[in-house]
């Protein structure tokens, strides 16, 4: 027989039925956990920094602010509060962490949310500055957009509901309805390399979520990094099953031919990391996973244009 969620309704997971629920207080309902403001990291704004030689960031400075594309679904990594209109998580300080570099102060970035599926379409129309969302390096990707870093290391696993005892790993999904975001490489991992799968896709992992609640789903796959941050907003209701079965760099998103952005993007991880900016925003993001800070991952300054 089946176990009613004790989540009363599969919207929960939505990030604006999550600040509701933790608002009231209702039995069963998730933590209010994210990130507070008063512990998350400043960063020194380069005010006199200049890059004429990167047209994406001339733009942006004659605009007067920058815009980057981020996630708004993903608790610790990406999150919006409804209430507000304020973003939060690893990603979002990673963003501002580069801003700053770049010479842009908080109230200078405008965070715009955009879908996994519109990422390569929004850097290369000029919709977007920058993308820091979760955006793994790979070398398909590289032939139409550029990338700074890695910054994260993350591999891709499994979300389970907790009740689950049959999935504990990829090679246990044959005929299970597997969830993720469209136009993710996680799906496409499980296409190609777990074909007896039955792959399901949405614009967001949120709507993913609500679905494995509701038992019309089996799992979802992304980063383990996205799963541990839903897990531990619910965790007597799902838990991540197994372990990572893939390497995901994440790095920062930029147009593809702007190499002197790219590199000086690649200057600012690095030098957020030796200063501990970098440990000081996982701790008061991501870390809150009750997950460890790692090591980051070395910069890849390649050179040319990743074709």
């Amino acid at each position: 027989m089946r176990r009613t969620p004790r989540l009363a309704a599969a919207v929960l997971l939505v990030p604006a039925a999550l600040a509701l629920a933790a608002g009231c207080g209702r039995e069963g309902s998730p933590p209010a956990k994210g990130p507070r403001p008063g512990d998350l990291p400043s960063y020194h704004v380069d005010s006199g920094f200049s890059l004429p030689a990167s047209p994406t960031w001339t733009a942006a400075h004659r605009r007067g602010s920058l815009v980057v594309g981020v996630k708004d679904d993903q608790p610790y990594l990406g999150e919006r509060d409804p209430a507000t209109g304020t973003y939060s998580g690893f990603d979002i300080e990673i963003a501002r962490m580069a801003a700053a570099s770049l010479g842009f102060p908080v109230d200078r970035i405008t965070f715009k949310a955009i879908a996994s599926a519109n990422r390569e379409t929004s850097l290369a129309n000029g919709q977007i500055d920058l993308y820091v969302g979760t955006y793994t390096i790979n070398a398909l990707r590289k032939r139409q957009v550029g990338f700074a870093g890695p910054y994260y290391l993350a591999g891709q696993g499994l979300l389970v509901r907790s009740d689950e005892h049959g999935i504990g790993g990829p090679r246990d999904l044959a005929g299970k309805k597997v969830c993720s975001a469209a136009g993710s490489s996680s799906i496409q991992r499980i296409e190609a390399d777990y074909p007896d799968a039955r792959p399901v896709t949405y614009d967001t992992y949120s709507v993913c979520v609500d679905n494995l609640l509701t038992y019309q789903v089996d799992a979802v796959t992304t980063d383990d990094s996205i799963l541990l941050g839903y897990a531990a907003k619910a965790p007597e209701e799902m838990k991540v099953a197994g372990r990572p079965f893939s390497k995901e760099p994440y790095g920062i998103g930029l147009s593809k031919g702007d190499t002197a952005l790219r590199y000086a993007l690649d200057d600012a991880v690095v030098a957020h990391e030796r200063n501990g900016d970098w440990k000081r925003a996982y701790a008061a993001t991501l870390g809150l996973s009750g997950v460890p800070a790692p090591t980051p991952p070395p910069v890849d300054r390649y050179r040319g244009s990743g074709a």
